[in-house]
């Protein structure tokens, strides 16, 4: 079950400074495969990077066209069965441009949306880092608050 958002914190229209749309990540089973897909479609590969998961090591890329940025990533491999069961594609996460990821998370908190990270966390892409945590709306969908490190 999903808390409730403070109604007194909704009616103040939250300003939490988001500049854009981030990136739309999506899970994918084989990114020898995926990367060229996108390649195929005009996407070039411009960050890559490793993460890790319940133990084990995934692989994270952008994808960029223009302005648009698709997040391509594949699980650690005992994960990858979740992705293989589905018949169908999925879009895993939105994510939104902000300039203050403290200021964003401590309003977010304090209005009582689900957090699924105890603070925010980093990841090294970009040129120094991005920081980033993700709340979960009503029927699960997870969208993605991101600051690009300057």
């Amino acid at each position: 079950m999903h808390k409730l958002v403070d109604f007194e914190i909704m009616q103040q229209q939250l300003k939490l400074n988001i500049t854009g749309l981030q990136h739309v990540g999506i899970p994918v089973t084989d990114l020898n495969a995926s990367i060229p897909f996108y390649e195929g479609l005009g996407f070039a590969n411009v960050m890559e990077a490793p993460f890790h998961f319940q133990g084990g090591k995934g692989t994270c890329v952008m994808m960029q066209y223009g302005s648009i940025l698709i997040e391509l990533y594949q699980l650690p491999p005992k994960e990858l069965s979740s992705i293989k069961k589905r018949n169908d594609g999925h879009i895993d996460h939105v994510a939104f441009n902000v300039t203050d990821i403290e200021y964003t998370f401590d309003t977010l908190k304090r209005g009582g949306y689900t957090i699924l990270e105890e603070v925010p966390a980093f990841l090294q892409f970009w040129k120094n880092g991005c920081r980033y945590f993700n709340i979960v709306g009503p029927d699960g969908e997870r969208l993605e608050f991101n600051q690009v490190l300057d």
